[in-house]
């Protein structure tokens, strides 16, 4: 079974921002109690709770100040509440049993009124160097803030949700950019673990188009791969990890095919 090299979104974050070329790419990142919470929804506005130690989108919520009223969006609902004493306390529940961080809020690009981003997926080749091996786009559940193949996402070739908003003729410039910020992680991470064989960063594009790092995970998941239309990416995905005695479960369960 793979192993989980770096421990944590919070320590991922202070290895990166090492780079300086991708520090100016990072949300901040603070880890969350009340008064952290509220002192980034008063700098920001809108915001996203995130375990620390959470995969797969699960436990994440977006939480926003609002003028009169805060909210949060956990799953599929939506709560409203009219001051922040009575939000965080609503919170408790969801947040209490595992350390939480709290991320900068990106109000990112949206398809059919959804928000969508995209994931990179970078692997150590059979000669040991890195490689930008596939990207797709994630577009979020319609009842759902994250985008996430596995909370109901649906999955997209990544020019079919960025030509519409950057063009066709900017649209290879912007994926291109998405592959450097995916080789210079990769480079700052290994250069502390040197055992790393595989990342897979989610990165999105505010509407300047502006790239940012998301996250980054250790054991990325490739069974999104598997619904797009062109094999040729998972073919690549999978003989690498092979390479490096990885083998990947592709049985999709909830992401969707655009």
């Amino acid at each position: 079974m793979a192993r989980r090299l770096i421990k944590g979104k919070m320590h991922a974050h202070a290895l990166m921002q090492s780079h300086p070329g991708l520090a100016k790419r990072l949300p901040t990142l603070r880890w969350m109690n009340r008064s952290t919470l509220v002192s980034m929804l008063n700098q920001y506005g809108m915001v996203y709770i995130k375990p620390n130690l959470g995969s797969q989108g699960n436990g994440v919520i977006r939480v926003e100040k609002h003028p009169q009223h805060y909210k949060f969006h956990a799953g599929t609902a939506v709560s409203e509440f009219r001051s922040y004493d009575a939000m965080y306390a609503a919170l408790a529940p969801h947040t209490r049993r595992k350390p939480y961080v709290v991320q900068k809020g990106i109000h990112v690009l949206r398809h059919k009124g959804r928000p969508f981003d995209f994931r990179v997926m970078i692997q150590r080749n059979p000669k040991r160097d890195w490689e930008c091996t596939g990207i797709f786009g994630r577009l979020a559940h319609p009842g759902k803030a994250v985008t996430n193949g596995s909370q109901g996402g649906t999955i997209y070739e990544p020019s079919a949700l960025l030509a519409p908003r950057a063009g066709t003729s900017r649209t290879p410039y912007l994926l291109r950019i998405m592959n450097r910020l995916a080789y210079k992680t990769a480079a700052t991470l290994s250069s502390k673990y040197p055992q790393l064989n595989e990342l897979g960063l989610d990165i999105c594009l505010d509407r300047k188009l502006n790239p940012w790092i998301l996250e980054v995970n250790t054991i990325p998941d490739p069974k999104p791969f598997t619904l797009l239309p062109n094999p040729r990416m998972l073919s690549r995905i999978i003989a690498y990890g092979r390479a490096y005695g990885r083998r990947y479960n592709l049985k999709v369960t909830k992401a969707r095919k655009a």
